[in-house]
């Protein structure tokens, strides 16, 4: 029997969840299609959620028990090199209050299947276990619905809504977007390292409920472009860490080698001693910027989260990107389904909706963001070594005068990078933010 939807959606992640319940509360027929066992079970990101974002999907999300593990209080910035780290950090008692849960930590096969109920609960359908094949099309081309694995499974629809990840097989295949280059995704590796709550608070300074996140900078990540993190959950840690491909492909390091130096650098093993490994997960991360975005729109069919490759690797926010992308696509679409025009006429209004939002604002305003990392490697080489050296010298005390000290960090400094060449770093980092 062939099933009629106002709406399919491809991936029942953050970016499909949020149409879904969006488009649901406003009485459209829609169907979100997920290939895992159930909604989170094949998904994995760092582990933090923005409230803003989710709030303006789920209103009353706390009232409704969002699977909130921590509330971010503190943000940490480390710089490290083989021995040692430098270090910022940033608490502010706003987030303790009316800021409570700007930032906040989760984990995705909890926070999926939580987020899946609310949309089912608004009456979208959401079918796990199924995979979406190919694209319907019609005489003219436009899309028309979705062809699944199953017996008779063809799933008509007004409008399609690609959001099944970065590595979407449909919007390749389809050609509405060219394959993932390697110099634009990272793949980052994650280990959940179990802990005691009360010895999490302990080590990182804060209370019940409350959490910490450290993004990592540095050696470690031997020379590629990439980053680590530790985010605190409330009984674990999640330890990740990640680098280009084309990185991964030149130096043929695997990432499994990479967590585990990592574990044992002096800065970070105090913070897992003792704790349990009980998760390794992978994940492709869309890190070209500005430039990867594809057409957001085609006659019957949008793109929405890390299928249309959205993702801020200066501030490393991707999920409310997803969140917003995918509750701008369902905007669209209610708007289409009152016109009963569903052409590029109209749904190109979402790209117009997406350049108005902060998402592609921040990603025009850093578009050359990634190729500054990728044109200078001393920040991952050389400039760590180099920092923790001078400030070795500077803060070393004994019978040296300070004079002779502060010539020996600044020869640490210039021994790998040259005046010139630290200004023409400092002038390019300037030029790829402002």
């Amino acid at each position: 029997m062939e099933e009629k939807f106002d709406v399919a959606i491809v991936g029942a992640g953050p970016a499909g969840i949020s149409a879904a319940c969006v488009l649901a509360d406003r009485g459209a027929k829609v169907i979100v299609v997920e290939r895992g066992e159930y909604p989170g079970s094949k998904n994995m990101f760092g582990g933090v959620l923005y409230g803003q974002s989710l709030g303006r999907v789920i209103p009353d999300y706390a009232q409704k028990s969002c699977p909130i593990e921590r509330n971010i209080v503190e943000s940490r910035i480390s710089y490290l090199s083989e021995e040692g780290s430098i270090g910022f950090a940033y608490r502010d008692q706003a987030f303790f209050g009316k800021l409570h849960n700007n930032a906040f930590t989760v984990g995705r096969a909890k926070f999926d299947r939580w987020f899946a109920e609310q949309a089912r609960a608004k009456g979208a359908l959401v079918v796990c276990s199924t995979v979406v094949t190919d694209l319907l099309r019609d005489g003219a081309g436009r899309v028309i619905g979705v062809k699944t694995d199953r017996a008779d499974g063809e799933l008509h629809a007004k409008v399609v809504l690609l959001a099944d990840g970065i590595n979407s097989p449909l919007a390749v295949k389809s050609g509405f977007r060219p394959e993932a280059r390697p110099e634009s995704v990272a793949l980052a590796v994650k280990e959940l390292i179990e802990l005691p709550e009360e010895v999490i608070d302990e080590r990182f300074g804060v209370s019940a409920g409350n959490g910490v996140t450290i993004e990592i900078l540095g050696s470690v990540t031997l020379g590629m472009n990439g980053v680590a993190f530790v985010y605190t959950n409330r009984r674990s840690i999640s330890l990740g860490i990640g680098a280009n491909l084309c990185d991964f492909a030149k130096q043929r390091v695997r990432p499994y080698e990479m967590i585990e130096r990592l574990k044992l650098h002096p800065a970070i093993s105090p913070l897992i001693k003792g704790g349990k490994p009980r998760e390794y997960l992978a994940h492709w991360l869309p890190e070209g910027g500005w430039e990867s975005v594809p057409k957001l729109f085609h006659d019957g069919l949008l793109i929405a989260g890390d299928s249309a490759m959205l993702f801020n690797a200066l501030h490393r926010e991707g999920s409310n990107l997803a969140m917003t992308s995918g509750r701008l696509a369902a905007e669209t679409i209610l708007h289409a389904l009152e016109k009963g025009d569903f052409t590029s006429r109209t749904l190109k209004g979402y790209a117009a909706r997406m350049e108005e939002s902060f998402v592609l604002k921040d990603l025009k305003k850093y578009r050359r963001f990634p190729s500054f990392l990728k044109t200078h490697g001393e920040l991952f080489t050389t400039l760590p070594r180099g920092a923790l050296e001078a400030l070795r010298e500077i803060l070393t005390v004994d019978d040296t005068p300070k004079e002779t000290r502060r010539k020996s960090a600044w020869r640490a400094i210039r021994g790998r990078l040259t005046p010139l060449g630290l200004l023409r770093l400092l002038f390019d980092a300037w030029r790829s933010i402002r």
